[in-house]
Parts: structure tokens; C-alpha cells; sequence
């Protein structure tokens, strides 16, 4: 996809990174600030649409041989190439070599999620701002140990800067056009799975509307 004026103030393939911090069992029981299934659903979302417009990713995990595990399968599976960064620290911005993970992608947008929202999303995001990055926070592919405490979190990096996205959102962003069709059908295999009514939407015109086989529809 090619960059063009009208990119100004979008998030776009080419000048994006996607930072998945802390998606790890323990981390995903503390969640009380949504469900945690569509949680899950909103990360792999968000995994699907960097892997597939070919955005540099970075995985990351807190204390995963002790109380948190290892980052969760499903979105293990989807990057299977990438090592993730072990880390002691709650806050990955303190992390030498997240830090150079960061910095080696020459990408200054970071679109960040994280467990939990008041801690592990707060903090790099207050400090990438600080250094000068924008920071997209996909608010439904974060989440806090309750409603208060991730709502706390996102206004306090919103009023510091940072931007609230969700992974649909940066889904079709980066789609953009449906015209474009080099995407298309991986796009909307992403909805139909993960995107609940939006995908049953989808599901319905192509088996109602435009009469498509089933095996069209997947």
C-alpha cells in the first residue's frame, strides 16, 4: 500500500509498530474491566491486522516463568517467528532491550496493548510520550483489574497525549479502502471470526445477499 498525502494524522502500515505487553494467563484472570473471551478476541484481532499488512511487532512478558506464564497461546500461534522479551520490570519502557526492540523498527506511532491497563500499559506509554513517540492505546485489546482502575488509566495517558484506538479500528485503518484488494479477503476473515455482530453482518449478505457457498464465506 502506498503512502499518499492523505495519509496525514492515520495510522498505515508503513508507519506503525504493534507492542503486545504482558498477554499472559495470569494477567488475563486479573481482568475485571471486560470479558475477558472478548478480550482475547479484540488481541487477536489486533495480531491479525499487523500480521497480515506486515507491521513490525514486538512480544513482551512480565515474570513469565514465575506467577504470570507464558504469553498466551493463541497469540503465540500468530507470531510464531517472534521471540518475546522477558522482563522483571512492570514498566517495559525500562527494558533495555524492549527499548532497542522499540527504536530498531525507526517507527515513531506505537500502538500499544497491554495487561494490566494501570500498570503494564500506563507507564511505557507515559514514558514513549515523554521521548518523544505517539501512542495509540487499543483500549479494547488492554484491560484493568477493574472498570475504575482502566478507565483511570486511559484518561491519564490520554491527558498526557496518548491516543485511544480499538482493534477494529486499527483494522480498518490500515485497510482503508475496500477497493484495495490485496488484503480483502484476509480482512474480512479476521471480522467474520473475531468481530461478533459486525462479522455476522458480513457473514449474512454474503450467504443471503450475494448467495455465496459456504466455503466462499471463510
Amino acid at each position: 500500500m502506498s503512502a499518499s498525502s492523505t495519509d496525514k494524522g492515520l495510522l498505515t502500515p508503513e508507519n506503525g509498530v504493534v507492542i503486545f505487553i504482558d498477554h499472559q494467563p495470569q494477567m488475563f484472570f486479573g481482568v475485571a474491566s471486560m470479558d475477558r473471551q472478548d478480550l482475547l478476541n479484540n488481541v487477536l484481532v489486533l495480531a491479525k491486522a499487523a500480521k497480515i499488512f506486515g507491521l513490525p511487532v514486538i512480544l513482551t512478558a512480565v515474570e513469565s516463568k514465575g506467577f504470570s506464564g507464558r504469553i498466551t497461546p493463541q497469540l503465540l500461534e500468530v507470531f510464531s517467528d517472534l521471540t518475546p522479551i522477558a522482563r522483571s520490570s512492570m514498566n517495559a519502557w525500562d527494558n533495555k532491550e524492549f527499548l532497542a526492540a522499540v527504536k530498531e523498527t525507526g517507527r515513531k506511532n506505537l500502538i500499544i496493548a497491554a495487561l494490566w491497563s494501570e500498570v503494564c500499559l500506563a507507564m511505557p506509554a507515559l514514558q514513549a510520550l515523554t521521548d518523544g513517540y505517539a501512542v495509540y492505546a487499543v483500549e479494547d485489546a488492554s484491560g484493568g483489574t477493574s472498570l475504575v482502575a482502566h478507565g483511570a488509566a486511559i484518561r491519564r495517558i490520554e491527558q498526557a497525549g496518548a491516543v485511544s484506538v480499538t482493534a477494529l479500528q486499527v483494522l480498518l485503518e490500515f485497510q482503508r479502502d475496500w477497493a484495495r484488494m490485496e488484503h480483502y479477503d484476509e480482512v474480512m476473515a479476521v471480522v467474520r471470526k473475531h468481530c461478533g455482530a459486525y462479522g455476522q453482518c458480513v457473514e449474512y449478505a454474503a450467504a443471503m445477499v450475494h448467495n455465496a457457498p459456504a466455503e466462499h464465506r471463510r
